[in-house]
């Protein structure tokens, strides 16, 4: 009986059986480090933060924060209009100012309502018995129907889930070339439209520019989906799997949306920073609360992931493109049929 190629290559049932078995449960381990390990360790590691004021007497203040031993990454301003600045263009998250009633807490919640509320406890905790409470104000609020931040954090997993299911999309469909790139940019700029019709007209998370904000979703999900098309395009299935591992369980995580970069583990925190879901997210909060401010470094990686994963999907469209039949599809060519070298007997007369 002769052996096809199917059967050849077949897979006994007992060795998937074991693949899924022991899949399965990695896959869950990856997740639940991915997830758990940020969640659970979060703290402030080299946050930026301002003293401001005159230095008799801020010294006291910068030495209360630099109690914190690696907590805080400290800044000098001369006066509190210089702190309000470096807040509002996102030099730092806070700034305590050193005034004669006292110390006077400046916050950013919009940059991070967690970030507000840890600075606040951090100035306090370490304040001398019978103080005063410490005045706070927040220069740039986060908007009033999302004063926690919460509404902000989750938009990520859905950006960075659309983002996948259009690059793989796209791969399985059997697009290529132009109509691919045509079809994640396509995508892309649909899901920056609709959600900024949520999350900026109907949920109130965002409140700067609606283009603009458009503009970010959508620059975001193209980052995403030619990031995974690209990776399908130059490994095949096997690139979409590398491209949920990078975006869904180590780019969602490791965003920083909920709260802030400086407050994931290292080097969580700067690797989230390089993927498309960290990259957006700040991206976002520059554009939605901050007028751009803080935005080219982020703005760069994300073109970066879209510009080199359309290349990717268009090269490939490219070498594959209809032609010459590839080598393994021409036929084998048959063997010649055997020659008799012996003369042809002579005809009978």
């Amino acid at each position: 009986m002769p052996v096809t190629p199917t059967s050849r290559h077949a897979v006994p049932a007992s060795r998937r059986v074991l693949a899924v078995m022991v899949m399965v449960p990695l896959l869950a381990a990856v997740a639940l480090w991915a997830f758990a390990w940020p969640a659970t360790r979060m703290a402030p590691r080299d946050l930026p933060v301002g003293v401001a004021g005159p230095a008799a007497a801020a010294a006291p203040l910068e030495q209360r924060l630099a109690s914190h031993e690696g907590a805080f990454e400290i800044h000098r301003y001369a006066d509190e209009a210089a702190a309000r600045t470096a807040l509002e263009n996102r030099e730092v998250y806070g700034a305590v100012v050193a005034t004669p009633q006292g110390p006077h807490l400046l916050t950013a919640s919009a940059a991070s309502p967690a970030v507000a509320q840890l600075l606040t406890q951090a100035l306090t905790s370490r304040a001398p018995a019978g103080a005063q409470a410490v005045p706070v104000t927040d220069v740039v609020p986060a908007p009033a129907a999302d004063a926690r931040g919460t509404g902000f954090g989750a938009s990520v997993l859905p950006l960075a889930l659309a983002g996948v299911a259009a690059g793989a999309l796209v791969s399985l469909s059997g697009l290529r070339g132009g109509r691919a790139a045509t079809a994640v940019l396509g995508a892309a700029t649909l899901v920056g439209l609709t959600g900024a019709a949520l999350a900026h007209s109907w949920l109130g998370v965002l409140t700067g520019n609606w283009w603009a904000e458009a503009g970010v979703l959508a620059l975001t999900v193209a980052a995403i989906a030619g990031g995974v098309a690209g990776l399908h395009a130059l490994l095949g299935k096997a690139g979409i799997g590398l491209g949920v591992l990078l975006i869904v369980l180590l780019g969602n995580p490791f965003s920083g949306a909920a709260g802030a970069p400086q407050l994931l583990p290292e080097p969580a925190g700067l690797i989230g920073q390089w993927l498309p879901p960290g990259a957006g997210s700040s991206l976002l909060r520059s554009v939605a609360f901050f007028d751009g401010a803080a935005a080219a470094g982020p703005a760069l990686v994300l073109s970066v992931w879209a510009v080199l994963g359309v290349t990717a999907i268009v090269f490939a469209g490219r070498r594959s493109a209809p032609g010459a039949p590839a080598a393994a599809s021409l036929p084998a060519p048959s063997a010649p049929a055997p020659v008799d070298s012996a003369p042809a007997p002579a005809p009978r007369s």
